[in-house]
């Protein structure tokens, strides 16, 4: 178990993310805006009527990012935007001029704008927005350049662990740490689309034990299941990529959700919430209602007179549940009717000589 737990990060406009807190759900939309600011703008717009908490983008500096031949190799398959692969990476960049006119959205429809920055230059451009919280792609969770240049700004983090090992995210930890506490792993899987049975969810608790930090769930799956069944299991947070439409060019569409599917994870995921804050098993007054209804009561199964000492041949057990429990049928055995019972009627303690049930059973009265 890690030395310090922390149990929350708070964001410099207020936001909580973390325990006790509502699961903070995030629309990543990444490059699916295609490059275009406009599109940009629309898919803002509708994580917010979707209910989404915070809209999350990309950033990158190609040649900062991609050697020369890296630059310079062909890119002509079905979701490319450019001949080469540098020129398909700038095709979809936003630049940071247009990025600021998206935080600016955001933040006035209520949204908390964050980014992945993917290199140095782009990491600069970011935190020269003012952001208020910073992305580790799963990519450069072994980056230990950008971990340490993103960690001495002192902005709280969300790092996503696909395609790591326990080792790789101990380093990464252990090198934002030196700087702060504020950090929020992500469970991932860095396939796209995710086959359900390589999610593995439970590794989400194991992360949260082995570090003592917030934890959530970056999802790649093409459904809703896994998200949700993430945010049951405690996620503070849960990161979907977001598309207008699945069947745009790109990688990533076809792992994202359209605005329908978002809006229903949010119900599904608020749903989720209310029904595990009650934590005590208890009958609500609507159960007891029913209870009345459908339980059943002791009942004489025939005319028992006056005097007589009654006998389990007497009774019989009906609905509906106003009378005597049939939890107190043993104690009702071997008591004396003070007054003639008819048959089918159902038993109160006034007929057998006592005022109230002989063991301490609730009754539904």
């Amino acid at each position: 178990m890690p030395k310090h737990i922390v149990s929350q990060v708070v964001l410099p406009s207020g936001v909580v993310i973390g325990h006790g807190q509502p699961c903070f759900v995030v629309a990543e939309i990444g490059n699916n805006h295609q490059g275009k600011l406009e599109i940009a703008k629309e898919m803002v717009y509708a994580a917010a009527e979707c209910g989404a908490d915070a809209v999350k983008f990309q950033k990158r500096h190609t040649p900062s990012l991609l050697t020369r031949e890296g630059l310079a190799a062909p890119y002509t398959g079905p979701n490319s935007f450019g001949p080469t692969y540098g020129a398909h990476r700038d095709a979809l960049e936003l630049d940071i001029e247009e990025m600021a006119q998206i935080k600016d959205l955001s933040e006035r429809l209520g949204l908390v704008f964050f980014a992945s920055a993917w290199d140095m230059i782009s990491l600069r451009q970011i935190f020269g927005l003012g952001v208020e919280l910073i992305k580790i792609a799963s990519a450069d969770l072994t980056c230990i350049p950008l971990l340490r240049a993103i960690g001495q700004e002192g902005v709280p983090v969300v790092a996503s662990t696909g395609m790591s090992t326990w080792e790789d995210i101990e380093v990464a930890v252990a090198e934002l740490r030196s700087f702060h506490d504020n950090i929020v792993l992500l469970h991932c899987n860095s396939s796209y689309p995710c086959p359900e049975d390589e999610i593995a969810l439970p590794v989400m608790h194991r992360l949260g034990r082995r570090f003592g930090l917030p934890v959530g769930y970056s999802g790649h799956e093409e459904g809703l299941a896994p998200s949700i069944a993430a945010a049951a299991q405690g996620a503070c947070l849960v990161e979907r990529h977001f598309t207008l439409n699945k069947m745009l060019p790109g990688t990533d569409h076809k792992a994202s959700l359209e605005p329908s599917q978002l809006k229903t994870l949010v119900g599904m995921i608020r749903d989720v919430e209310r029904a595990m804050r009650e934590t005590e098993k208890k009958v609500f007054p609507k159960e007891e209602s029913t209870a009345k209804k459908l339980r059943k009561s002791i009942v004489a199964a025939r005319r028992i007179p006056a005097g007589r000492i009654i006998t389990a041949d007497d009774l019989t057990v009906k609905s509906p549940g106003t009378g005597i429990s049939p939890l107190d049928w043993d104690n009702v055995i071997g008591q004396k009717a003070v007054r003639e019972i008819g048959e089918d009627t159902l038993l109160s303690w006034e007929m057998v000589g006592h005022l109230h049930c002989v063991t301490p059973v609730r009754q539904i009265a």
